[in-house]
């Protein structure tokens, strides 16, 4: 690759032929803001805040689409620049809703961190504003277009990261917004619910549907049992809601604050993910053995179960019929729990803190449904998590770290902690399949090649004597050639581990937000390795790593279970899926 010598802010600079003057400036240590671009994702240009001035040139450049030039010569901050870069800001703001201090995203928003940045103090353009859309009707996403600023970033994450492409921009000129086909709601078009749109959004346009007054009320109500569950991958990002380093695991403090905040018993979800494994890899034994329908894919994450439904609903018998871990322990503690501590189910509340925004959708599904309860009632992101903690004025970081409750769904092993990242699934559920197969208790519990974060892994795996092939993927635009192998017949696997979020629910929809000037800096897809470095910290310092090991799930079958499989078992840990429709389009004139 050839090397381009220029001189950015007078300081020496060199950069490889086909960069960006924002790539070069980066790399140098340099920042230029942006608003629009979002690295390998979306690089347009039309926020026009990056603006440069370049020596010789007639007009200013946006820096994140100007290549470098031998010799060229940049100013980032020049008055030229900075004059212009405000111009474009003052713009932006025209037409934005000023609602700063309600807004969801206050104090965490690129828009108004960049105007107290250009120290704009006065609206400088008013006057009238573009028509508003507020969407509220599905179950996780709300879309407001007058916090939007048209940067796009969330059109074209959906469509290069999960290759749907759901969103776009709708009318022209002044009256363009943000939205699904014709400004429709999320809740009648193929949306996964994954939340990738909200988490690569710059302003409070798209955010969570919040849920927090709910279990606010289920806290205050006397009759009610409250009990809360945390998702494996929450204990790897809520500290940085409370301004700890990313990667920092917050298990012990996490635990200590949601016991303050009133519920009545505070459990982890790797339960149901030890329990998860044990369904599961019962299935992919019996599909084995008895001629099933291979590949099996993988059931935990919502996002995914529903872009199958409605992308590929001929493949849903490959789809492993386990429910996900929250939701099998909300049906544990709603059926076997109940019972043993003489409370009626319907006066149980069940609360699970998830770092994804589909599982506000997936606990809707009738599907998930034990008897005439909802396993879970209300689902909290780990961003609402924060916020709820916060209400309560628990000073989080002075927290003691503390267990959960241990009584009856206490235990878990570091097989579990490791389902919040991509191949956790697999390598949790490897563990366990291997060790019964084998017969003997498994001396090397680690399956490297199920980790990183390559869109695509794949390996050989001796089942006793037994040769199968898996592969892991996450983001459906990283899923879809294996699931064109699966439909065309091709498919050499036995077991597919999905994900719907890049990176497995480490970067879920619902976890914090990490600004575009750190996922476009140095660290770029640096911030979900130390997320990922978390979990895997926690799975090594476990005791017991397997989940077939987990005594307390030992004791789970054979008191009310039986065995993984059993009758029971498929009533309760198991569901069904069906084919849905992509889109419905309500003419209101009718």
């Amino acid at each position: 690759m050839a090397i381009v010598n220029l001189k950015i802010n007078n300081i020496d600079v060199q950069a490889e032929s086909g960069m960006t003057i924002l790539e070069a400036a980066t790399n140098a240590g340099i920042n230029i803001p942006t608003l629009c671009y979002l690295k390998d994702i979306n690089k347009s240009g039309s926020c026009r805040v990056c603006l440069v001035e370049v020596k010789k040139a007639r007009t200013l450049l946006s820096a994140c689409t100007t290549p470098v030039t031998e010799g060229m010569e940049v100013f980032t901050h020049s008055e030229r620049a900075l004059k212009g870069r405000r111009n474009s800001v003052e713009l932006l703001l025209s037409n934005h809703s000023k609602d700063c201090l309600s807004c969801i995203r206050n104090q965490n928003c690129e828009l108004q961190t960049l105007s107290e940045e250009l120290g704009i103090r006065e609206n400088k353009f008013q006057g009238e504003k573009t028509p508003a859309t507020y969407d509220d009707f599905s179950w996780g996403i709300v879309r407001d277009t007058t916090k939007c600023i048209l940067c796009e970033r969330c059109i074209q994450t959906c469509r290069k990261v999960q290759g749907l492409g759901v969103l776009g921009l709708e009318n022209r000129g002044f009256n363009t917004i943000m939205a699904p086909v014709y400004n429709t709601s999320f809740a009648n078009v193929n949306c996964m619910q994954c939340g990738q749109c909200v988490i690569n959004c710059p302003t409070g346009a798209l955010h969570e549907k919040e849920d927090i007054d709910k279990v606010i009320a289920a806290l205050n109500d006397p009759s009610k049992t409250v009990i809360v569950q945390t998702a494996p991958a929450v204990r790897a990002a809520l500290g940085e809601e409370f301004g700890l380093p990313i990667g920092t695991a917050v298990t012990g403090k996490m635990a200590a604050a949601l016991r303050r905040c009133g519920f009545d018993r505070v459990y982890d979800t790797n339960f149901g993910a030890d329990l998860t494994i044990m369904e599961e890899g019962n299935e992919l034994l019996e599909r084995v053995t008895h001629g099933g329908v291979l590949p099996m894919f993988t059931s935990c994450s919502p996002g995914w179960i529903k872009y199958i439904e409605y992308e590929y609903p001929e493949l849903l018998p490959h789809l492993s019929t386990s429910k996900s871990p929250h939701m099998m322990l909300g049906a544990m503690i709603k059926t076997h729990w109940a019972k043993r501590n003489n409370v009626d189910p319907k006066d149980i509340f069940v609360v699970s803190i998830m770092p994804c925004i589909a599982k506000k959708t997936e606990i809707q599904r009738p599907e998930c449904k034990t008897g005439e309860y909802v396993d879970v009632d209300a689902v909290l992101t780990t961003r609402e998590c924060a916020r709820l903690i916060k209400m309560f004025g628990i000073e989080f970081n002075e927290l003691p770290d503390e267990g959960f409750d241990p009584d009856l769904f206490g235990d878990y092993t570091g097989a579990a902690v490791i389902f919040g990242a991509t191949g956790g699934v697999m390598e949790a559920a490897l563990r366990t399949v291997k060790q019964q197969l084998d017969g003997v208790k498994l001396e090397k519990v680690d399956f490297e090649a199920c980790r990183g974060l390559e869109g695509v892994k794949e390996a050989e795996v001796d089942l006793n004597g037994t040769k199968i092939w898996i592969a892991i993927t996450s983001s459906m635009s990283c899923a879809k050639p294996l699931l064109e192998q699966v439909k065309a017949g091709t498919s050499k696997y036995t077991f597919i581990e999905v994900m719907g979020c890049p990176g497995g629910c480490i970067n879920g929809g619902g976890q914090p937000i990490v600004p575009s000037k750190i996922k476009n800096g140095k660290l770029g897809d640096g911030y979900r390795k130390l997320r990922m470095k978390a979990l895997y910290d926690e799975d090594v310092k476990q005791e017991l790593r397997v989940s077939s090991d987990n005594v307390q799930i030992q004791q789970l079958y054979k008191e009310f279970l039986g065995k993984p499989g059993s009758e029971i078992a498929e009533e309760l840990l198991h569901t069904s899926y069906s084919p849905k429709e992509r889109f419905k389009i309500f003419d209101d004139n009718k």
